[in-house]
């Protein structure tokens, strides 16, 4: 069995920085003449630490594997982007795939994404998934489902969709996508679709493109969401001007956070609030690809929201959680992210809602697509690659 043991620092108290910590080492900004618009907006103090961590495998062969669910009898679901869903079991054993889901647009960027468990899924059985649905005329769309998932872990069955991106596109990159319950609740993250003339869509309230979605679980439109009456606007968008969201979670007191890929730098982490306009694509703290400014060539404008942290040069985020468990009690409220590159994990500890510190944890795991924590505390994580696999982080 593959054991991988490293030295990392520990934070004796949570919320406590030695004096003079200096900012992490993130490399030389793509555009250095953007300003953080308040004190460790980004580059926060680097958290100082001494704790062994042993990574194992749980399982092993898992061909791109994009969300992870911790089922609560023990075991998991896991998707992969080629369009198949299997259940881990306890043992690390792999199913095969789980049968009767809908057809899925495995090209490029796009294919079967997040999965989640509905809140009562001991009793319902019922589970949600985000994909990348083929639509007439080439075209596609990230849509979310619901089905309930038999109790031999072998199949789907009253699957329909609850969420079908409009309009359909013609690009398959920037999907998104998440999909987290939250009581009777869920909330969904979609892309723009990546290019110029599609990106533009994050600011059209008439379109699902570069959004947060927020709907009841049967796909019903609650009747509080923002935009609820406006003829002109799509009534399950909670939050707008987002880019490519590939990572949420719920933080302790159930408010809803994001992270989302930047361009050429600025990745963001957000706390999307009821119908605001998160800038992408007018403003940006990075550049496109190409090297010009995106949009205005600003950071900031009015009626759009800064972002609670930035990173530049990126770190390519995944799906993120807000930690809580007995098997890492100083990490209590941190939140772990996952990156794709570098890779492995950034820890930041938050007060107030801003980021005090940050930890680069465990880079040589390569790309990390996405993290959660078991039930014993020990941190789950699903790395990237044609040979993927499904590891545990525990103290060692």
């Amino acid at each position: 069995m593959f054991r991988h043991r490293l030295i990392w620092p520990c934070l004796a108290l949570a919320l406590a920085l030695p004096a003079g910590a200096g900012p992490i080492a993130q490399g030389p900004a793509n555009v250095p003449e953007f300003s953080p618009a308040f004190p460790e907006q980004t580059r926060a103090p680097e958290l100082p630490q001494h704790i062994a961590l042993t990574v194992t495998p749980v399982a092993t062969g898992l061909s791109h594997p994009w969300g992870l669910a911790i089922l609560p009898s023990g075991g998991y679901l896991v998707t992969e982007r080629a369009g198949r869903l299997r259940h881990v079991a306890p043992d690390g054993s792999v199913s095969a795939p789980i049968a009767g889901l809908p057809e899925v647009l495995a090209f490029q960027q796009g294919g079967l994404l997040d999965v989640a468990l509905a809140p009562d899924f001991a009793t319902s059985r019922v589970i949600f998934w985000t994909y990348a649905k083929p639509l007439p005329g080439n075209k596609t769309a990230t849509a979310a489902a619901r089905g309930v998932l038999s109790a031999d872990m072998t199949r789907l069955t009253e699957v329909r969709d609850i969420f079908v991106q409009t309009p359909p596109s013609g690009v398959p990159a920037h999907f998104g996508s998440r999909i987290t319950p939250q009581g009777e609740l869920v909330w969904i993250t979609t892309g723009e679709h990546f290019t110029l003339s599609e990106r533009q869509k994050a600011q059209s309230l008439a379109t699902t493109y570069g959004k947060v979605i927020r709907l009841h679980g049967d796909g019903s439109v609650p009747e509080d969401n923002p935009f609820v009456g406006d003829a002109a606007a799509r009534p399950e968008i909670w939050s707008y001007g987002h880019r490519n969201i590939q990572g949420d979670a719920l933080d302790p007191e159930g408010r809803y956070w994001t992270v989302e890929h930047g361009p050429q730098g600025g990745d963001e982490l957000n706390l999307p609030l009821a119908g605001r306009n998160h800038g992408w694509p007018v403003i940006s703290y990075g550049e496109n690809y190409n090297g010009t400014p995106v949009g205005s060539g600003r950071s900031a404008a009015p009626g759009m929201e800064q972002p609670v942290y930035y990173w530049d040069p990126v770190i390519a985020p995944g799906d993120m959680v807000f930690y809580r468990g007995a098997a890492f009690p100083d990490w209590n409220g941190s939140l772990i992210i996952a990156s794709l590159t570098p890779g492995g994990l950034n820890r930041l500890v938050l007060k107030r809602d801003r980021v005090i510190g940050e930890q680069k944890l465990l880079p040589d795991l390569g790309r990390v697509r996405d993290v959660d924590v078991d039930t014993d505390g020990s941190l789950l994580v699903l790395t990237d690659a044609e040979d993927g696999a499904l590891l545990r982080i525990a103290p060692g």
